[in-house]
């Protein structure tokens, strides 16, 4: 008999969602775009977010399919944690560890929800699964973009220019990078966000009925033997 999920997609999706709106608002209302403020942004959204997918695989997710919550933890722990040390807070170290995690987590993601879509279309994937599979797809597509972003983005890149009666400024590849991931977690919140508060699919709620109805059958078997 399979453990009662106390955890719904739903609910991962709007968490991790809140989580991506408050990376993005700090970034966005911090006059400070260096490589320290980036990163101590991004380690605690790492961190938090491997909270969730440890969460969600204890929680929610079926047997055989744990795996991309587990991983995806383990990715955003260990980048987390290296993006949390202050020695290391240099700008180098943001475009490794930022490129790194997107890299990593959007291949994770990508892979994971391509099988269950594949295996959704088969009615071989459960009804959590299939009904995440969209959203781990763009997700995982939305991570990957964050790489390539900043794989194109110099490091050394620095643009001087002056605004008049406002001064002389300077943009430089870090404010850039900084820009690019706090624009990747206001998408990221606002698609889950949607997902989260958009109604289940009417599939999900037949393979609930179905599970539930599954569940009573031998109850009332027993009763009439």
């Amino acid at each position: 008999m399979s453990a009662t999920r106390t955890l719904t997609l739903r609910q991962v999706q709007l968490a991790r969602a809140a989580l991506a709106a408050v990376a993005a608002l700090m970034i966005t209302f911090s006059a400070d775009h260096s490589a320290t403020v980036g990163l101590a942004v991004f380690s605690g959204f790492a961190l938090v977010t491997a909270l969730i997918h440890i969460l969600s695989a204890w929680l929610m997710a079926p047997s055989g399919w744990r795996w991309p919550f587990i991983l995806l933890a383990a990715v955003s722990i260990l980048t987390g944690m290296a993006g949390g040390v202050p020695a290391w807070r240099s700008t180098p170290m943001f475009f490794v560890m930022v490129i790194a995690w997107g890299a990593l987590t959007g291949l994770i993601e990508l892979i994971a929800g391509i099988r269950a879509r594949r295996l959704a279309r088969t009615g071989d994937a459960p009804a959590v699964v299939a009904d995440g599979a969209r959203d781990a797809i763009l997700v995982g597509s939305l991570g990957l973009a964050l790489a390539v972003g900043l794989l194109c983005v110099p490091t050394t890149y620095a643009l001087r220019y002056s605004i008049a009666e406002a001064g002389s400024f300077t943009l430089t590849g870090i404010t850039l990078a900084v820009g690019i991931f706090g624009a990747y977690a206001a998408v990221v919140a606002v698609f889950l966000g949607i997902a989260g508060l958009s109604p289940r699919s009417r599939t999900s709620i037949d393979a609930g009925a179905e599970t539930a109805a599954a569940g009573t059958a031998p109850a009332e078997n027993e009763g009439s033997a």
